[in-house]
């Protein structure tokens, strides 16, 4: 008998859940499993985080998605990374104090790691991220970070996108519907269990009981399904994150056709940071706060006066969260995605990157055979390793801040905010830098390079002094260095900018050349 399930809330990460089970599943034979998605009218897209990490990429080849579409039909722009303003020194003292997290792996050259040569001044008072990637001169030139002529989702340079958050949940509806997914417009009133406290069915206005194998709930914060009704419990991270509000504006371009950022900004304030990113028209920009140091009005008034005049008319979105998650995401025969399981700050675009490694791992573990526990044990232990390790990196950066100017950054700073495991990591860390031995490869999203790129822009000092006679090869690090200077001039003669390929995309789409046979 064919399987069936029931994804209970769109959205983006109910119908990238739905496209990619469908795509996986076989959704669309006979063999494969019945997917409905049903959502309502009455509950819009949260819609304010708009960007998002490189393995989107990867999702979006698998699903089917043409490139060419996302851009044109999502909005979607380039993005390389992320730009850290005064998050080390107090704005007072340092205006220009700045940073970048790029999301290219730092240079290998042969069987020789750069980063030690760079810890023993090698390549001078430039900073990490900077000398070991071009990546971060293509950004601060605004270049695209391939030509029109790669193909679909590859690129010299790593990438991920900013995007309209309700197109992009409308492009890959279609694409879901297209492989099998039935959708269906109804609310939600009740949800029945069975004898077993499993879920036997869920009640909708129009469409009465809706019956399924398996019920996936992405119905957001309001965790309809495996809160709610299956009560599991939420793990607050407030003690060490405390940012829990945002408030977000939507701001024209100045100019039309302007550049276009091929990062996202993020500027540190009195009591939390403001995003902004660029669209083809347009800027989205939010101030995430903590409400334990500040109020909404105090809020807005600082976003509009990072802004500018162009904000004076604008109104604002408030979103209210908690920084956490359920550590049961899936019993019996409910699965929470997306924002019904947690949600830590956006502050490194996770909040997809959740939704999309718990997809994978659902079509893995998928039970066909009836066996729900064991594959419940497995997801759940997954997840609640990824969100603690990526509470812990978002904690980071927060943790090494030099700021001492408001009671929000002195707080952050107290080692009774951070978790035994950050602490002992940074403990190794002051004589050898991290690398991939510091890394879960099952269950981090962010890899060595990343630890490398936040540690070393907050100016964490690692002392390898001891080791120093036992590195051979300081003339070819100099070489390294240097060749990736010449790289990056390079760079800024081969590659578009941001926009011109964005404009160019939107007026033909990518014309990938034929790939060279191999002799």
């Amino acid at each position: 008998m064919r399987k069936s399930v029931l994804i209970v809330g769109g959205g983006t990460a109910g119908w990238m859940t739905a496209a990619y089970m469908a795509r996986m599943l076989a959704a669309d034979t006979p063999g494969g499993v019945s997917i409905t998605l049903v959502e309502s009218e009455e509950i819009g897209i949260l819609g304010v985080g708009e960007g998002t990490f490189p393995i989107i990429r990867k999702t979006m080849g698998r699903i089917g998605l043409d490139e060419s579409d996302l851009i044109k039909h999502a909005d979607a722009t380039f993005k390389q990374g992320i730009r850290f303003n005064n998050w080390k020194k107090n704005p007072a003292d340092d205006p220009a104090d700045s940073y970048f997290h790029p999301f290219q792996v730092a240079s290998q050259h042969t069987d020789m790691d750069l980063l030690p040569y760079w810890l023993l001044g090698v390549a001078g008072d430039v900073p990490w991220s900077e000398c070991c990637t071009v990546q971060e001169r293509a950004v601060e030139a605004k270049l695209a970070p391939k030509l029109i002529s790669h193909p679909n989702y590859e690129a010299p340079l790593n990438y991920a996108y900013h995007f309209d958050a309700t197109k992009l949940a409308a492009l890959v509806r279609s694409r879901a519907m297209e492989m099998g997914v039935k959708r269906l417009i109804d609310t939600i009133d009740d949800v029945k269990l069975d004898e077993d406290g499993a879920i036997a069915s869920v009640t909708a206005r129009e469409h009465g009981d809706l019956t399924a194998d398996l019920f996936i709930d992405c119905t957001g914060f309001r965790a309809r399904l495996i809160g709610e009704t299956l009560g599991s419990e939420f793990t607050s991270y407030k003690n060490e994150l405390f940012c829990d509000r945002a408030v977000a504006l939507q701001v024209p371009y100045e100019q039309a056709g302007g550049p276009i950022p091929s990062c996202t900004y993020t500027t540190a304030k009195d009591y939390g940071w403001i995003w902004d990113i660029g669209l083809h028209e347009r800027r989205g920009l939010g101030y995430v706060y903590s409400s334990k140091y500040c109020d909404e009005e105090t809020a807005v008034a600082t976003l509009k006066a990072h802004i500018g005049p162009a904000a004076d008319n604008l109104q604002h979105r408030l979103l209210k969260f908690e920084p956490g998650y359920r550590k049961t995401q899936w019993h019996k025969n409910c699965v929470g995605i997306g924002l019904s399981v947690g949600f830590i700050e956006p502050l490194e675009a996770t909040g997809i990157s959740f939704a999309e490694v718990a997809a994978l791992m659902l079509c893995n573990l998928f039970p066909w055979s009836g066996d729900y526990e064991r594959s419940a044990t497995q997801f759940n232990n997954a997840m609640s390793k990824r969100f603690e390790h990526v509470k812990d990196f978002i904690k980071l950066h927060y943790y090494l801040t030099e700021r001492d100017d408001t009671a929000f950054w002195r707080d952050n700073q107290d080692p009774a905010t951070a978790s035994e495991y950050l602490k002992g990591k940074l403990e190794q860390w002051r004589h050898r830098p991290p690398s991939f031995l510091d890394i879960d490869a099952s269950h981090d999203i962010f890899d060595e390079n990343s630890w490398q790129y936040i540690l070393y822009g907050m100016g964490f000092k690692t002392d390898i002094s001891a080791r120093e006679g036992a590195l051979r090869f300081f003339d070819d690090a100099r070489n390294e260095f240097a060749s990736i200077r010449q790289q990056s001039e390079n760079a800024k003669r081969a590659v578009p900018t941001h926009r011109d390929l964005v404009s160019e995309v939107c007026q033909s789409g990518f014309k990938p050349q034929p790939r060279r046979a191999r002799r």
